[in-house]
């Protein structure tokens, strides 16, 4: 089984995980989607409050080593243990999830094109551009509705962490992408087009 891999890319709350979910629903078990936010570093000896002053939008947040071996024992057609993260406790759990290979892997994350070894794994790098007023109302619903955080907190975390880590990774990253999506899956033109390079893939298995 030939794999394909998919970066999706994009500030937090530009559409990724929209337009991750609508191919997912679309293709169904042909389709594996893993998210760089499970590879958040476990975060040992910290208080609560300490783990929730850490700054996650920083590259050095992340395992990307992990994730990269990881991928290769997926492309490999080997299965891996992904790591859980719970945003309510700001860690990572002592669960995993057992990933399968499948014919298209589709990796999302806020900084999946800043490391350049991951970067070159892509077959199709895709970023999914939203405007910012746009990006931090979602982020604050997002965060308040399913992560049970306040209000106060996702404000005062996006201005000293993700609006200047956005400035400085993320939106310098999307020179690399292959494909720029407005919208994310909002976007049904873009949408349409991924989905017929997918299903060229597929079919040609």
């Amino acid at each position: 089984m030939s794999t394909i891999l998919i970066g999706i890319a994009g500030g937090s709350g530009s559409g990724k995980t929209t337009l991750t979910r609508h191919l997912k629903q679309h293709f169904g078990d042909d389709v594996t989607v893993i998210g760089h936010d499970s590879y958040y570093k476990r975060q040992e000896g910290k208080t609560y409050e300490e783990r929730a002053r850490q700054n996650y939008d920083h590259p050095s947040a992340f395992d990307t080593d992990l994730l990269i071996r990881h991928l290769r024992e997926l492309k490999a057609g080997h299965s891996v243990r992904c790591p859980v993260y719970s945003y309510t406790d700001h860690n990572r759990t002592d669960e995993t999830v057992e990933i399968f290979p499948s014919k298209v892997i589709i990796v999302e994350g806020i900084l999946i094109f800043q490391n350049p070894t991951l970067r070159d794994m892509f077959d199709i790098k895709i970023f999914v551009e939203a405007d910012a007023d746009v990006r931090i109302l979602r982020r604050c619903l997002r965060d308040v509705e399913e992560r049970g955080r306040t209000l106060q907190s996702v404000v005062t975390q996006y201005l000293t962490t993700v609006k200047p880590m956005h400035e400085q990774f993320v939106e310098p990253s999307r020179k690399y992408a292959d494909i720029v999506v407005l919208e994310g899956g909002h976007n049904l033109v873009a949408l349409d087009m991924i989905m017929q390079r997918i299903q060229h893939h597929i079919d040609s298995e």
